[in-house]
């Protein structure tokens, strides 16, 4: 997942724990070799080879991964785009600090859709039918793979446990104190005491995720742009500064976080629609919290 995973498990056994969390560290490398954006070898490198050649035949993972993302591309009207991978690749945010032509972008846009995926569950074969798209998996991976991740451990009789995998973590079951995990929320315009967090939270059998602009970014005359791109435009959107998305799923509430790109008002009415908690800093500083009743879970610093 290029990034670092951390798995903590409720046990009365060690061996019982361990056994468990090598399971579940194997089911990630597992699915990762399947989904990855960067690995040549993977199922997902495979459908931008062939794209506008011919459909590819994928594991059921795979199929799955895809459908779930076409469903929130679908959801947030291409607010999230599963094929923006030509335009990620375009800005290459952080390593690269210059904004593109727009030339370039436009050139990249015409690479980007998701209704030109084609999907074949019953022969299951994934299509991408323009040459030169791809699809990208980088906004939704992490929480989906979380999800898999919690069945292994549940499967291998743990009860409670914390996966983390980057800034998306899933908290099931009690930890020994009867409680539920206890998760912060970045503050992402830290200053002074308030420090590196805006809010706590403590998750009940729930997956956690943040999108921001505060991690991934460079500056140009005062103007932040961030990886978080509009597949609308091409370029960083614009009206929040993080939204974070709760919700009993993994997928959705990493996939849900990019709820960032619709701006506020759509953003909020959409997490509403589909029950997910919500807990945005706009970017006038403004928090707002709906949802799955976390304003009485949150705890805010500031």
């Amino acid at each position: 997942m290029d990034t670092l995973v951390t798995i903590t498990v409720v046990s009365d056994s060690s061996k019982k724990a361990n056994d468990a969390i090598d399971a579940a560290f194997a089911e990630i490398h597992r699915l990762q070799k399947l989904i990855s954006f960067w690995d040549p070898k993977s199922e997902i490198s495979a459908l931008g080879r062939e794209s506008g050649i011919r459909p590819v035949k994928v594991s059921p993972e795979t199929l799955d991964l895809v459908e779930k993302a076409l469903y929130i591309s679908r959801e947030t009207g291409g607010a999230f785009d599963c094929t923006m991978g030509p335009v990620i690749r375009l800005w290459n945010i952080p390593y690269s600090k210059k904004i593109p032509s727009q030339a370039a972008i436009k050139k990249a846009l015409k690479l980007v859709g998701y209704k030109s995926v084609i999907v074949d569950p019953k022969n299951s074969t994934v299509f991408l039918a323009k040459k030169g798209m791809s699809f990208d998996t980088g906004g939704i991976a992490k929480g989906w793979a979380n999800d898999y991740a919690e069945a292994v451990l549940k499967s291998h009789g743990i009860k409670a446990g914390l996966i983390s995998i980057a800034g998306d973590v899933k908290g099931f079951g009690r930890k020994p104190d009867g409680h539920g995990w206890e998760v912060g929320i970045e503050n992402p315009r830290p200053k002074g005491k308030a420090g590196g967090l805006i809010a706590r939270l403590e998750l009940l059998d729930e997956d956690i995720s943040t999108s921001g602009d505060y991690e991934r970014y460079f500056m140009v005359n005062g103007v932040r742009y961030s990886h978080i791109l509009d597949p609308r435009t091409g370029y960083p959107a614009r009206g929040f500064e993080s939204v974070t998305i709760v919700s009993p799923q993994g997928v959705w509430s990493d996939g849900f976080s990019k709820i960032f790109v619709m701006g506020p008002e759509k953003g909020m009415a959409l997490a509403k629609k589909l029950g997910l908690g919500i807990i945005t800093v706009t970017d006038d500083g403004a928090i707002h919290i709906s949802g799955r009743g976390l304003k009485k879970r949150v705890t805010l610093y500031r």
